[in-house]
């Protein structure tokens, strides 16, 4: 071969490696959708009363998007899962209420988080219908706050009408399915997570106890 043809054939080579590179870093590419398959979990606890509770989380997944404002400080994750609850005994009436943590540059594996937003869900047990809804939180460093996988219309402990994030049930088992719910996270400039919880009130004739069984952190990035 010619000292033209290699070095033509060279020039080739480095355009198609260049061309590769491109296409790895492109926009696209870098801005896929992840799916996260999530473990879900039960534990099964006795009341001080003896009546025995468990908790399911399954069919748990995740698919975080890239944020539509296209900068580190929004993040999008459409949360998929199932939230069951099995009473084995009598009781009077429980309520199961199902949501997400999520921290900003915090370490939410003790489960802290308090206050609420929503997304889109079914449910199953006493009653039936759905809600399709769609919330946002913003959260700074250091900052943790919940979603609620539910938002339903109700009388509060007062008799007046608000949102609730759970449901009443008399049966000895209900059910909470959620597919897609929308959770969206602005203002967080460093890594964020998320995990998902399952709620459950029990009331029995000897008293009321109350019990959440955690799922998996996730990385929101």
């Amino acid at each position: 071969m010619t000292t033209l043809k290699k070095t033509a054939a060279r020039l080739a080579s480095a355009a198609a490696t260049a061309t590769i590179a491109l296409g790895l870093f492109s926009p696209g590419a870098a801005h896929a959708d992840t799916f996260v398959p999530l473990p879900g979990g039960e534990i099964t606890q006795t009341l001080p009363d003896g009546t025995a509770v468990t908790i399911r989380l399954v069919n748990e997944s995740a698919l975080i998007s890239p944020s539509m404002g296209s900068t580190p400080l929004h993040r999008n994750v459409w949360a998929s899962g199932r939230a069951e609850v099995q009473i084995h005994g009598e009781h009077s009436y429980s309520k199961i209420y199902p949501g997400y943590v999520v921290g900003c540059q915090v370490n939410i594996s003790g489960g802290a988080g308090t206050g609420g937003a929503n997304g889109a869900a079914t449910w199953e047990g006493k009653g039936s219908g759905g809600v399709t809804s769609g919330g946002s939180l913003t959260l700074g460093p250091g900052q943790a706050s919940t979603f609620w996988v539910l938002q339903l219309e109700g009388p509060d402990a007062y008799g007046e009408q608000s949102y609730l994030p759970g449901f009443k049930f008399t049966e000895q088992q209900a059910s909470v399915n959620w597919k897609d719910s929308t959770l969206g996270l602005a203002g967080c400039a460093g890594y964020a997570q998320a995990r998902a919880f399952v709620g459950v009130e029990v009331t029995t004739k000897f008293g009321r106890s109350e019990l959440r069984m955690w799922g998996q952190p996730f990385s929101l990035g």
